[in-house]
């Protein structure tokens, strides 16, 4: 699925690429909403709504979680109970009905620029 093109500015600049570790999370908040935000390995950058679904209390959320593959899909696994979640989707691997907001993501001249939800 392709994310919606956002207008120019509504892009929200949040961190230089460079800044973001490879395989691990960082929260942001971007448009008023707790925003977790991912680099990969391949230097491709993700952003998910920070909440875990599954969590019954604030365990850190989404960004505090585990960055893995499972086949050709990039996830990232919550902390608490260990369900995978989708980086580009944000629909859990493991509960077909349960998904958590997917934002799209641009880089532009190293700056990683977030915009609205678009899953």
């Amino acid at each position: 699925m392709a994310p919606r093109t956002v207008p120019v500015d509504e892009w929200q600049p949040v961190c230089r690429i460079i800044e973001l570790e490879v395989d691990r999370g960082v929260t942001a908040l971007v448009h008023g909403q707790a925003i977790a935000i991912f680099r990969t390995g391949d230097d491709t950058v993700y952003a998910l709504g920070n909440h875990d679904p599954f969590a019954r209390a604030a365990v850190g959320g989404i960004a505090k979680g585990i960055v893995g593959r499972r086949g050709d899909v990039p996830f990232v696994a919550s902390p608490a109970h260990k369900h995978g979640f989708d980086l580009r989707t944000g629909r859990c691997l493991d509960d077909s009905h349960v998904s958590v907001p997917a934002y799209a993501v641009k880089v532009v001249e190293g700056v990683v620029m977030i915009g609205h939800r678009c899953a």
